[in-house]
This record gives structure tokens, sequence and C-alpha cells, in this order.
């Protein structure tokens, strides 16, 4: 069993570093766009001290872990999802992962460029956003003029046209297709969502790169400013050279 994880946001505000954290690599990570082109791949097992217990009581010679793939996509920006910098490559990318880290600089220092010219996590946040909502709006749109054909020859249901009207209609509003939710006793729609592979219906993990700690009430007074949907994560991170994956992520709160 492997889980996916792709780790986007701006050019330099922190993938590559936490990626390096996250899989106890050292990739390059340097102060200027696109220090990463091809994405990065690290490979980790899961944690989990109930496999050695259960290898012995059942006397298994190989005890196989799940893992868990990070995966440090290059920075996007601006007109990615029509090709900018190297967008369209870098969508594609996070769309055949599991999960989403969105990491999200909140702090100040010179030495570390921005891409645009000055540090603003709310503007941040919504460039990435808007780039992840246009390109699903244009795979929607898509998949609509096929639904119509389909309900015109009878193939699909009226509701199924209706749900991904209503779909179209968050995504043009600027909202997260993850905002809608969907009933998953109803197998139809609840297939046809899945099957639709959309970046923001993805379960996302928003990480506030920070230098100073938070206290809890400063992490949810961030969320939000930030307006982080209610089925996402949001995590403070202040990076060092001893934190890992372990002390991280909370995989049951993924819910994958």
């Amino acid at each position: 069993m492997s889980l996916s994880i792709g780790i986007v946001g701006l050019p330099n505000v922190g993938k590559s570093t936490l990626f390096n954290a996250l899989t106890a690599q050292q990739i390059a990570a340097e102060n200027y766009p696109f220090c990463t082109i091809d994405p990065n791949v690290g490979i980790v097992p899961v944690p989990e001290p109930r496999l050695e217990i259960l290898a012995n009581i059942c006397e298994s010679k190989n005890i196989v872990p799940a893992v868990v793939e990070f995966f440090d996509i290059a920075g996007i920006v601006k007109g990615a999802h029509q090709g900018e910098g190297l967008g369209n490559e870098f969508l594609k990318h996070i769309g055949n992962t599991d999960c989403i880290i969105h990491v999200i600089r909140d702090f100040v220092d010179e030495k570390v460029i921005h891409v645009e010219n000055d540090v603003n996590a709310i503007r941040d946040k919504e460039i990435i956003e808007t780039e992840l909502i246009l390109k699903d709006l244009d795979t929607v749109y898509k998949r609509l003029t096929g639904l119509e054909k389909q309900l015109r020859a009878g193939m699909v249901k009226q509701d199924f046209v209706d749900h991904v009207h209503t779909l179209r209609e968050t995504l043009e509003s600027g909202k997260l297709a993850m905002t809608l939710s969907v009933d998953p006793d109803n197998l139809g729609l609840f297939t046809l969502r899945k099957q639709l592979m959309l970046l923001t219906d993805k379960p996302m993990i928003y990480v506030l790169n920070t230098r100073d700690h938070l206290t809890i009430q400063d992490l949810d007074d961030k969320r939000d400013k930030l307006s982080i949907p209610k089925t996402a994560q949001l995590l403070q991170l202040i990076l060092n050279s001893s934190m890992s994956y372990r002390s991280f992520l909370n995989w049951k709160d993924l819910n994958l």
C-alpha cells in the first residue's frame, strides 16, 4: 500500500526544504525560482509499531510497511494552467497524487527572493488556488459537454449533469471543489466525482512556513484570515534539521 503526496506552492516558499526534512534527502533548495523542474520523489515508510508484533505472531520473514511517496513539485506561478512558467507539466504531476501539501510563506527575509516581490500569505494562497481552480474548470467544462450529449441520448441521469453544473458554479465563484459535498451513499454521483480527478477535490494540508512559534489561537486566527476550508488542515512549520514526517503528519486525519 502506498500514498502519494504532492508538495506545492509558489517558488521559494520552502517546498524543497520541507521535502528534505520529510524524506531525509538533500536535494537542491537554492534561492531562485524553478530550482526544481522535474519533481523530486522521496519514499518513506509509514511508522507502524504493531507491524513487527504481528509479524512475530505470524512468524513472517518479510515485513513490508506501507509507504508514502512525497513529490516536490516545482513552484507554480500565475498563468500556470495556461502553461506559464512550466505550469502545465507541474499541474499534471499534482493530478497524479492522492493528497496535496500547500506550503505558504509567512515570514519576511530580504535574503530570500519572493516571486511577487513582497510577502503576502493571503495573496500567495489565492494565486495557487486560482491556478488549481482554473485547471479544474477546464476539466469540468469538457466533462459537461460530454455529459450533456449523453443526457440527450438517455445514457446518464439528469442529477449527474445538475451536480457537475453546480460544481462548475462552485469553481467559477472561486471556491475549491472540496467545499461542495457529495453523498457517498449516492454511488453514481460519488463515482462520477472521483472520476473527474479534480485537483481541488484532493485532501489538502496547508503549511505556514514561519519563523516564530504560533499559539493555537494564533493558528486559528490565521485559518480565518486565510479562509482555510473546514475539510483541510492548517499546520505551522518552523523548518529545522531535526524535523521528521513522524512529528509533522497525522495520517489518520488525512481521511484517505
